[in-house]
């Protein structure tokens, strides 16, 4: 069964509360379904893996639950097989080995999601519509920002991917681009 959209996101915020984690949510979907157009993928199924791959981690955090939980729910609610194991794939833990272009693309959209919004949050815009490729770049060579999320998971994911690292910013970018004003970060007023 190929769940509708909204069934998904009512999934998602039943399980998730936090506006934060709704937000990159929606980022992750963006991002799928722009890969999703550019690998001529089912675009249904690759956005719904984007809203859907952390939709139980607020409620279960740790390596143990997560994503096992929220994978085991969607198996009870018969969601269909790549969509779990996709989910199952985007982090290193598991040890579910990336097999598909539509796995392979969530891992590498995921975190570099949230690094973009980052770098727009940082703006004195606040806005994804005027952030240039150029200064997320320059954002990324500097290791004092965000030193949480990894340089090397980002480009190594890309790699796996198959696509150039700029060219996978400019690609991610340009998707939350097109969903700025449901972010919140079309700009300040």
């Amino acid at each position: 069964m190929v769940p509708t959209r909204e069934q998904a996101y009512a999934l998602l915020t039943k399980h998730t509360k936090s506006p934060h984690l709704v937000k990159h949510a929606l980022c992750v979907e963006a991002a799928m379904t722009f890969y999703a157009q550019r690998y001529g993928g089912a675009g249904e199924i690759w956005a719904l893996t984007g809203l859907l791959h952390d939709f139980d981690y607020e409620e279960h955090p740790s390596l143990e639950e997560h994503p096992y939980v929220g994978a085991n729910i969607l198996r009870s609610l018969e969601y269909p097989t790549e969509i779990i194991e996709a989910i199952l794939g985007h982090s290193d833990h598991t040890g579910i080995r990336r097999e598909t272009d539509m796995a392979k693309s969530l891992y590498a959209v995921d975190e570099l999601t949230g690094f973009i919004v980052a770098c727009a949050l940082v703006r004195p815009t606040k806005s994804l519509l005027d952030l240039p490729v150029k200064s997320v770049m320059k954002k990324f060579k500097d290791k004092a920002f965000c030193r949480a999320i990894d340089r090397d998971h980002l480009r190594t994911a890309a790699e796996e991917f198959g696509v150039p690292f700029r060219d996978h910013v400019e690609n991610v970018l340009s998707a939350l681009q097109g969903v700025a004003s449901e972010l919140g970060l079309a700009g300040t007023d």
